[in-house]
């Protein structure tokens, strides 16, 4: 029933905390569907408190947006590589997810959405925040941001000894991609590096290069673009990887913090003008 939906804005900016729903309900009921995929796209990351999802009943809801998408070198729960371990504890030495990125931007065809849903939370910290990619190169001067339409950018990702002893399914992806790209739903525009695997821009010289990524690196911190999200043992997390970025918190070590993510595959970032 989507009449006992509630969904309650977090800021301005992005984000939703939905109520009233049990996921696994969505991948057979179509007007559930569409109720929040309608929601996702206006708020580009929603948050689901207090869900039980079995490994499969996550794969199903991922499969409900989309082809799901295999990461390049992420350590995966059982036999199934789409089902990534998210996992930090007292014996962990990185949190791979503390810099502003978006999912495998490195890839030729980058996912579309991440659902992460997390067993285990510290008892304190392990936030994570989300961006609003549209609202950060709409902030841009319009000169700015005619500028940045003719350029492009590569990213990359080592993955080699990136997560211990566990071998990568594909060690080193590298693309170029545009620096703004269309949303292929919402048609609009959204800023398309981050400081996770964006490495130069093609078209400029290097020092050209270096200070315009830092000015933009910059620009996407600035809290007016951001919501920040408190997990509890339980929640889910959907959001857009075409507009959005987010930063995973370390604050809470050596507490454990554990959970599966299910990615959607996308499509190649593509600018209209």
């Amino acid at each position: 029933m989507t009449d006992a939906i509630h969904i309650n804005p977090l800021t301005p900016a992005t984000g939703a905390v939905v109520t009233g729903i049990d996921l696994r309900n969505l991948p057979n009921d179509r007007l559930l569907f569409e109720r929040v995929h309608e929601a996702w796209l206006k708020h580009l990351v929603l948050f689901f408190p207090d869900q039980q999802l079995s490994p499969q009943e996550h794969l199903a809801l991922g499969e409900c947006f989309g082809p799901l998408h295999i990461h390049p070198a992420a350590p995966y729960e059982g036999d199934n590589p789409a089902l990534m371990k998210i996992h930090t504890d007292e014996h962990s030495h990185r949190n791979n997810g503390d810099v502003w990125h978006s999912d495998v931007s490195a890839d030729e065809e980058p996912p579309m959405a991440s659902i992460l849903h997390l067993h285990q939370v510290p008892f304190q910290g392990g936030d994570t925040l989300w961006a609003n990619m549209y609202k950060v190169y709409e902030s841009l001067s319009p000169a700015m941001q005619e500028f940045l339409l003719g350029l492009t950018a590569v990213h990359s990702a080592d993955y080699r000894g990136f997560y211990g002893g566990h071998e990568p399914q594909r060690k080193s992806p590298k693309a170029i991609h545009p620096v703004v790209r269309t949303h292929p739903e919402t048609g609009r525009r959204g800023l398309f590096v981050n400081s996770g695997f964006t490495r130069r821009i093609v078209e400029l010289e290097s020092d050209e290069s270096d200070s315009l990524l830092a000015f933009l690196f910059a620009k996407i911190k600035d809290p007016i673009f951001h919501c920040r999200y408190k997990w509890q043992t339980g929640s889910v997390a959907i959001w857009d990887n075409r507009c959005t970025q987010h930063y995973a918190l370390w604050d809470y070590f050596p507490e454990t913090r554990s959970g599966i993510r299910v990615t959607v595959s996308g499509d190649k970032p593509f600018l209209t003008r």
